[in-house]
């Protein structure tokens, strides 16, 4: 028998009655899944400035930025389905594992190749597409592995406390990263996420397979590559979160681009400016995550109106006249962010049986992503063509209208439901 296949759940301590926000804390193997989401988050969004603010550099393009985060995220609209079927039937401890040394292997050749000066914007993107692809089989393992690690009476809290620890990252990463790159250049950054990604093998060899809870084996046979097909399809509600989230990836979900171009184009305040409205919009997802995790429910309708508030958010950021109104702002787009990404992706986690969990995530993320991806390049073309304040006055627009329509889709369809 695999050392990763996990234990019979009846096995395991299961807590009686109502569990606490702070039950996961308690579990060995969470709190290593904890320090690996930290490291991870730190060096994935370290990376991310590094290729963003150096794409920026060797193209001079916010458009250029733009396709850059594309190729991060385009590939998982392709990938993402076959990635749930995979993770549906191999262990996720060891897909992790073999996915994290990826990453690092790409963290070591950009940082080999730019501290030679031999990096050009093409290799970027290259690097970009191969991180994507990776991206796409790693996500829905690490999501789905966070029930294996506690158990469905935990997974609420789970996840709430693994957004907000993957938001103190996002919140450290930025501001580190904006330091190294200052003072060591966009190298030192590629190769301090390569530190940090051996930090995260370490603590996934760490995981004690004994202590894992039992997860229903995938459906062997044909027609098994459709079966998240089928279930989505089948929920309404369940497919109306999932559309909201890719809209809001779309129109909302444009960080990257817009705040390197308020830092170039409007503040003046370089990659200084860029690492700190980053760590600034992470200060207010991780006040969203925690209070995303200490909500029993948000519900559909509080999830629609967290969407509608997220697209209010940034539009009116959009509009601050000085730096300081911008920056308060931006923390309120963070929580707002966070308050809807983590109660959606808790109410797919949970409506999504076991046998299927992995390849339904596997349609959820992609679309989250894949919709970031094309947000991307159209918040790049609106930049480019109309200026920062009006790319982030029609994304944020974009953002409460998608809002407004998935809400009165969820609205008819209860209504046709109580009829």
């Amino acid at each position: 028998m695999s050392s990763d296949r996990p234990q019979s759940a009846e096995s395991l301590h299961t807590p009686k009655g109502p569990v606490r926000w702070y039950y996961p804390l308690t579990q060995h193997n969470y709190r290593l899944y904890m320090g690996m989401t930290l490291a991870g988050s730190m060096g994935v969004w370290m990376q991310r400035l590094a290729q963003d603010w150096l794409v920026l550099q060797l193209t001079g393009s916010p458009a250029a930025v733009g396709v850059a985060v594309a190729l991060q995220f385009l590939p998982m609209l392709i990938v993402g389905p076959l990635s749930g079927l995979l993770v549906d039937i191999f262990p996720k401890r060891s897909v992790m594992m073999v996915c994290q040394s990826v990453i690092v292997l790409l963290a070591l050749g950009l940082a080999a190749w730019d501290a030679t000066g031999g990096i050009t914007v093409w290799i970027v993107y290259g690097s970009c597409i191969a991180l994507g692809i990776t991206s796409a089989i790693d996500g829905p393992a690490r999501q789905v592995f966070v029930n294996e690690v506690v158990g469905d009476a935990g997974l609420r809290p789970a996840i709430g406390l693994n957004n907000a620890i993957g938001q103190l990252g996002a919140m450290a990463g930025p501001a580190l990263g904006g330091v190294v790159i200052a003072h060591a250049g966009s190298a030192a950054a590629f190769a301090s996420n390569a530190f940090l990604g051996m930090l995260v093998l370490g603590m996934i060899a760490g995981i004690r397979p004994a202590l894992l809870h039992a997860n229903a084996p995938a459906v062997r046979g044909r027609g098994q590559l459709l079966a998240g097909f089928r279930f989505v399809r089948d929920r309404p509600r369940l497919l109306l979160v999932i559309a909201l989230a890719g809209l809001l990836g779309a129109f909302g979900m444009n960080g990257p681009v817009v705040l390197a171009a308020f830092a170039e184009r409007v503040w003046h305040n370089g990659v200084a400016g860029f690492g700190m409205f980053n760590t600034v919009s992470a200060v207010g997802a991780l006040a969203g995550a925690l209070l995303a995790a200490r909500l029993r429910t948000l519900g559909r309708k509080g999830i629609v109106a967290a969407a509608g508030l997220f697209g209010l958010a940034q539009l009116v950021a959009a509009l601050m006249p000085n730096l300081l109104s911008f920056t308060v702002m931006l923390v309120v787009v963070g929580l707002m962010t966070l308050l809807f990404l983590t109660s959606a992706a808790t109410a797919v986690q949970l409506e999504a049986g076991p046998e299927v969990r992995g390849r339904v995530m596997a349609l959820y993320l992609p679309l989250l992503l894949g919709g970031h991806a094309l947000g991307g390049l159209l918040a790049g073309w609106l930049t480019e063509q109309f200026g920062v304040r009006t790319g982030l006055v029609v994304t944020g627009a974009l953002g409460m209208l998608s809002a407004l329509v998935i809400g009165f889709l969820l609205w008819r369809n209860s209504r046709r439901h109580a009829g």
